[in-house]
């Protein structure tokens, strides 16, 4: 297997809103939250769905390799109900090889109501249900050593048995990458995170705002000595201004793409970590897989959902 990712298995529910939606549901755009069942369903009772798919952030970069011809799995915990068989369905669906076998949980199975702006923009409301109570019993470590790399996703990092998880795959893995993930879920977890990326990770995908925020600081530069200084592969998306990788003094960069009509943002960071990831399993350069992520985040913000 050249990759195995292991992140929050989460079912996407896509919807159309107004910005006064967000404002009188005092939502920040463009950012994450943690909710519970209860206001999970009042958010959806006034909207209109306009697609339901397997997701969570991990999930949905392997879903990219997979479609690029790589052979992929995926650990992530649903329980055995109605959202957890369609999360199973539509990952096999993609060639995806599901290496969890899902029992009756205490919780239902994890959905992230995903609201798109005008703009593009996606504010993210997640009940996790079930998923983020994966723990070191739902790793396999065969699975692990199979694996070229094991991708991870810090929305699932927490203290107790994540952290147990995540430390039992770190420890048996031939190499590791992790997404940052959040702004939030790095302020949540800053020092943790840090002490991951200085010492237990080989790959680190960041946006801007996010590794600016692991560093505390508010200048880019400060970003570039600090990552040339860990001698490891740091990869950060800009936005606009494109995608750069670090590793030691090798410091290349990649334009965006110009002219793109966006419809939505959901997904471009996690297609972007698949095209890179596809990059480095096949042997491209470093160059070459940054174009290769720019090209798929290019593609998938051009259509609504994350799946190209």
């Amino acid at each position: 297997m050249k990759i195995l990712g292991i992140g929050n298995a989460i079912v996407d529910v896509l919807c159309k809103v107004d910005e006064e939606f967000l404002n009188k549901n005092s939502l920040n755009k463009s950012t994450m939250k943690l909710i519970d069942e209860n206001e999970f369903q009042n958010l959806l009772s006034n909207l209109k769905i306009e697609e339901t798919v397997s997701g969570g952030s991990v999930a949905n970069s392997i879903v990219g390799l997979s479609q690029l011809g790589n052979k992929v799995g995926f650990i992530g915990k649903v329980s055995n109900d109605n959202l957890g068989q369609k999360y199973e369905d539509g990952l096999k669906k993609e060639n995806v090889k599901y290496l969890y076998s899902k029992k009756s949980e205490l919780m239902p199975t994890g959905s992230c109501l995903i609201l798109i702006t005008p703009d593009s923009e996606r504010t993210m409301c997640t009940f996790l249900g079930t998923a983020g109570k994966i723990n070191d019993n739902d790793i396999n470590i065969s699975d692990i050593k199979n694996a070229e790399i094991t991708f991870l996703e810090g929305y699932l990092w927490d203290e107790g048995e994540p952290k147990k998880a995540f430390d039992k795959a770190i420890n048996n893995s031939n190499k590791v990458a992790m997404s940052l993930s959040d702004l939030f879920c790095v302020e949540r977890h800053k020092k943790q995170f840090l002490e991951l990326v200085k010492n237990k990770l080989d790959i680190v995908f960041a946006n801007e705002q996010e590794i600016l925020s692991l560093i505390n600081s508010s200048s880019f530069n400060d970003v570039v000595n600090f990552s040339r200084n860990l001698k490891k592969n740091i990869v950060i998306t800009r936005g606009a201004k494109g995608a750069m990788a670090i590793n030691g003094d090798d410091v290349l960069e990649c334009s965006a793409q110009k002219d793109i009509k966006i419809k939505d943002l959901t997904g471009a960071g996690d297609l972007f970590a698949a095209g890179y990831l596809h990059g480095i399993l096949n042997k491209y350069s470093v160059k070459e897989s940054l174009e290769k992520g720019t090209e798929l985040s290019s593609k998938i913000i051009q259509k609504i959902g994350a799946r190209i």
